[in-house]
């Protein structure tokens, strides 16, 4: 029998190989489509985006496993992973221009450091002085997803 690891790295393998071609797409079409400079080097950003997954994999699988059906495991990443995502990340509005307790809750969407980060490396270039805090926020949240997702599927195997 597979172990849960197993199980895990058997679920999320092909959502990760769709989200990095996805990430080199949107990268393409950024650079050659829409003349967004790209100063930073590819390598960097297939890490922060390989990063990036990490929790966003973990939440879909904890909410995958939590979730009684497919609609309601929507509804909960609707509204736990993207608006979150697309209004707390800095992608719409200025982290700084946030209320302070707003912004206190920025710190916990991953999309927050991502955003950051890509700026950065198309904009500036690769400073590592900035991707490294973000690359350790995003592993953390992935890593307590992933920690949270792994007892509760446990709990459903048994």
């Amino acid at each position: 029998p597979a172990s849960v690891a197993e199980i895990l790295i058997g679920k999320l393998l092909p959502y990760f190989v769709l989200g990095m071609l996805s990430t080199l797409g949107a990268a393409a079409l950024a650079v050659f489509v829409f003349g967004v400079p790209m100063r930073g080097s590819l390598p960097a950003l297939l890490l922060l985006s390989a990063v990036f997954m990490v929790p966003a994999l973990g939440q879909g699988l904890l909410i995958s496993t939590l979730a009684r059906n497919q609609f309601l495991a929507a509804q909960i990443a609707l509204f736990t992973g993207f608006l979150p995502a697309f209004m707390l990340s800095g992608f719409l509005y200025e982290i700084d221009a946030m209320p302070a307790p707003i912004r206190a809750i920025t710190l916990l969407v991953p999309a927050r450091y991502f955003v950051d980060s890509l700026k950065t490396v198309f904009l500036v270039g690769d400073i590592w002085a900035v991707f490294l805090p973000n690359l350790a926020a995003m592993a953390a949240i992935g890593a307590l997803f992933f920690m949270i997702a792994k007892r509760a599927t446990r709990k459903n195997l048994e």
